[in-house]
């Protein structure tokens, strides 16, 4: 469950999310200061805030209560769902604004985000923020090493999120490119890594920050060719020295530093102009 700790006008989110209004049409002018995205009525009991709004999967009226008892402005039901067992009349009755949108919850949340300015705590949000125009959506991921049943997944999700929020495709492609070959350099060579995405309507950036044995010369390992990948990891088709070559080729800008028996930090910058 998650929230967005901004005032905004329920129906700016109707708007975002395209949703039609079931009840309380003439409410939408109603701010609300979280939003949350859960299908377990007892989180939203447990940890809802007054003054919220929920998105679910559960077209019950149980949800709907449970909206009413912690105080919520009003509800949003995913996947096209649409009320059931008196939900409506509930609502109906206690003022509380009903919506119904084709997104699902991922979606809905990405859209959110991305008209909201969702940030997440990093080290990446503050930097950004304060060199470019408002911040459309900050995000922090994890890899683990050596786990290349997962390899990729980071940046596949980047990818999407990038793609849903309706920036240029070569643009996506680039920064996919680019997030993936650091992301099995991190499976290949690292423990673990934190990623941080933060995206702007003019820059997107990409820190990648591994816990690992570091890179003894990151100038020889910009280059074409150079490698310190295994038999094993080449056999699978990873390690054929391209990584950073890569990430350097797509990216607009690109900064390296490491230390040896700690880490290393990749970032990454991308004009979205």
């Amino acid at each position: 469950m998650g929230s967005v700790n901004n005032v905004v006008k329920i129906e700016t989110i109707k708007d975002a999310l395209g949703a039609s209004v079931l009840e309380g049409g003439g409410d939408l002018g109603t701010e609300v200061e979280h939003i949350y995205a859960s299908d377990l009525m007892s989180d939203v009991l447990a940890f809802g805030k007054p003054h919220s709004l929920l998105l679910t999967g559960l077209a019950t009226q149980q949800a709907i209560i449970s909206a009413h008892m912690a105080e919520f402005k009003g509800v949003v039901l995913i996947r096209g769902k649409r009320p059931k067992d008196g939900a409506e009349k509930f609502a109906r009755d206690n003022n509380l604004v009903l919506l119904s949108t084709e997104l699902d919850m991922y979606d809905a949340c990405v859209r959110i985000a991305a008209k909201e300015g969702k940030t997440q705590v990093g080290p990446l949000a503050d930097a950004v923020a304060g060199k470019s125009d408002e911040l459309l959506l900050s995000h922090q991921f994890t890899i683990e090493g050596s786990d290349f049943s997962k390899a990729g997944m980071v940046s596949t999700e980047i990818k999407s999120i990038l793609k849903k929020i309706g920036f240029d495709p070569q643009i996506v492609r680039r920064v996919a490119i680019s997030t993936y070959e650091g992301e099995m350099n991190v499976v290949m060579h690292a423990v673990r890594a934190n990623v941080y995405l933060a995206v702007t309507p003019k820059i997107i950036e990409v820190i990648i920050d591994d816990v690992g044995k570091g890179i003894p010369d990151v100038e020889q390992a910009m280059q074409e060719g150079f490698t310190t990948a295994t038999e094993e990891m080449r056999a699978m088709g990873f390690g054929s020295g391209m990584g950073l070559p890569n990430i350097k080729k797509n990216s607009d800008e690109l900064e390296v530093t490491s230390e040896v028996g700690r880490g290393t930090t990749v970032r990454m910058k991308f004009s979205a102009e």
